[in-house]
């Protein structure tokens, strides 16, 4: 009897390509599942940055659309619990050469929580950039938005990729730009056993805005749902893909090896050892496949963080979850893929085999 390894040797080519079209399809899911993560988690960490509880406008589909009055901050402080609030404006504009950039108006309370590497946070009239897009500006005095000049006070450092291919001004300045009074609203707790309280209170109080907790915001968002569904419809697709060109090319190997199956009966092997052996050989292809696309994964990742024309907006990182979930994948399309052939090789009478041989 050939031994798994033997007969992939022996079968080299179709065994190449069934190995490049399950790693293809297994990058395809890591990345897409990487990437969408990515975008979900840096947003999500930007909103959790001094925030226990988010108020938005009531009723809106994404906070780049909300617009709330930020003067009643100060009545928001003075409840029972709260620790501090801060304001954003959220919004989007070009900075000659780029196309898009986002902008974050901050109030001052904020600004804390920008890591300044130079400089000086930014007054009346200035804005500090995020270290990604500073150099991706060949560290510019000055940048223009909306035809209006503003002085660069400094540069800070995030971790977070929106931020750090940002644009960091005042409230004032913002609420100018994108005639809007604030975005969201982040409130900090003294005590998170009171934020059902609270959130309940703000709702009571301004009907026009609504609070959440920001983990039931971030859970609820639709944007993010949005992303979430799409990652897992284009993983589903790359899935298929990846067990049709399994069976198609599993037939064609069964196909060639019809007398080594034929006389593998007519030796008295049962059809499940026939089986066996050929999902043992795709599941061998498949452990290959699946460590060769995490490290090919990995490395486009790393290309795509530190390439100049994304920004730092598009982010990767495949976790120990994610590596668990498509290694379950990976050996779930070898299987699948693979039964269907098996099972027709096994069924088929010996001697019919042995007659036809591998024509």
């Amino acid at each position: 009897m050939i031994t798994p390894l033997k007969a992939l040797r022996k079968n080299r080519f179709k065994t190449a390509l069934i190995f490049i079209s399950m790693t293809v399809s297994i990058a395809a899911i890591f990345l897409i599942s990487a990437i969408a993560g990515g975008v979900v988690s840096m947003y999500s960490s930007m909103l959790k940055t001094d925030g226990d509880i988010i108020v938005t406008q009531k009723g809106i589909a994404d906070t780049f659309f909300s617009d709330i009055n930020r003067s009643v901050i100060g009545k928001i402080e003075k409840m029972e619990g709260v620790k501090e609030v801060s304001a954003l404006i959220l919004g989007a504009a070009p900075v000659d050469p780029l196309p898009i950039v986002g902008i974050y108006g901050a109030s001052e309370n904020r600004f804390k929580s920008y890591a300044l590497k130079q400089g000086a946070y930014p007054a009346s009239g200035e804005v500090m950039l995020g270290s990604k897009i500073y150099e991706t500006l060949k560290r510019p005095e000055t940048i223009s938005l909306s035809k209006k000049t503003f002085r660069v006070s400094g540069v800070f450092k995030s971790r977070i990729g929106f931020e750090d291919g940002g644009v960091v001004m005042g409230l004032s300045d913002a609420g100018e730009l994108f005639h809007k009074s604030a975005s969201i609203f982040l409130i900090a707790l003294n005590d998170l056993g009171k934020s059902d309280a609270l959130i309940d209170q703000i709702n009571a109080t301004y009907s026009e805005t609504e609070a959440k907790t920001t983990d039931g915001f971030i859970e609820q968002y639709n944007q993010f749902k949005i992303i979430k569904t799409s990652s897992d419809v284009i993983g589903a697709m790359a899935f298929l893909m990846g067990i049709l060109g399994i069976v198609s090319m599993m037939s064609m190997v069964v196909n060639d090896r019809k007398a080594e199956f034929g006389i593998m009966r007519s030796v008295g092997l049962s059809s499940r050892v026939i089986i066996f052996k050929l999902l043992s050989e795709t599941l061998i292809i498949a452990l290959v496949a699946f460590a060769v696309a995490y490290g090919v994964s990995e490395a486009v990742l790393e290309m795509i963080k530190h390439a100049d024309k994304f920004q730092g907006y598009i982010n990767g990182e495949i976790t120990a979850v994610l590596a668990i979930k498509v290694f379950i994948v990976s050996v779930s399309m070898a299987l699948f893929g693979t039964l269907l052939p098996a099972i027709y090789a096994s069924r088929i009478d010996p001697m019919s085999l042995i007659q036809r041989g591998g024509a």
